[in-house]
């Protein structure tokens, strides 16, 4: 069987991760499962009141949102396909239960020429983002957002950092309590703390038939840049 986008991304490293590590990331569009993670945020929360503007854009393409709370229900669905462009792609379409739903959407493939995980944020692929994949001493993985592109028709450009945030995601697997654990921290070098959340969860394996993927879990277009 194939890897996994991110096991091939970290080659030998990937061996690193703890078990339960490795298998919720080692999933591809041959493993015919799809992962379901539910738990609880402890806490989401946003940065001071001038990032509310910043974060509503982004909630308009599920791409973070300014609502905050704590002991906030979530899951995360993770698919596994091949999209139209004949690429592998990994989901994480994230649903917070704010009192109202906000969904923080992502869809991952890999970029073979730099052999670079790339995070298209939200339901249209407007925003390209590199990220660079390490192995905690525990076992978990770290991720670190780094150069993001902006696409829309022909016109293409590199973001300017100043206007977003670079993200730290740290997922593991906690022995003492049998959960997975997350923490994500999204910052601006000159706004500071933008948007975050760390909680725990479960995650619930599922069956699929890799030939039919359901249309609502697609963005709704995918962009062939990277």
């Amino acid at each position: 069987m194939s890897n996994s986008i991110y096991a091939t991304v970290l080659g030998e490293d990937f061996q690193r991760l703890h078990p339960r590590i490795q298998e919720r990331f080692g999933f591809n569009s041959k493993s015919g499962k799809r992962a379901i993670d539910r738990g609880v945020m402890d806490r989401v929360w946003r940065g001071r009141f001038y990032t509310i503007p910043f974060l509503t854009v982004g909630a308009w393409r599920n791409i973070m949102f300014p609502d905050h709370g704590e002991n906030v229900p979530f899951t995360i669905e993770n698919w596994a396909y091949v999209d139209k462009l004949g690429r592998e792609t990994v989901t994480e379409l994230r649903t917070f239960r704010l009192g109202r739903e906000r969904r923080f959407d992502a869809y991952m493939v890999r970029d073979p020429t730099r052999n670079q995980v790339i995070d298209y944020m939200g339901t249209h692929q407007h925003l390209a983002v590199d990220l660079h994949l390490s192995v905690a001493e525990n076992g978990g993985l770290c991720i670190v957002s780094g150069e993001q592109r902006f696409y829309e028709g022909p016109i293409a450009f590199n973001f300017p950092m100043m206007f977003s945030g670079i993200a730290y995601v740290y997922v593991w697997f906690d022995d003492d309590t049998g959960r997975y654990r997350i923490e994500v921290a999204v910052k601006n070098k000159i706004w500071g703390p933008l948007f975050g959340f760390t909680g725990t969860f479960d995650v619930e394996w599922e069956d699929v038939d890799p030939a039919n993927i359901p249309c609502a879990i697609m963005p709704k277009r995918e962009e062939a840049r990277y």
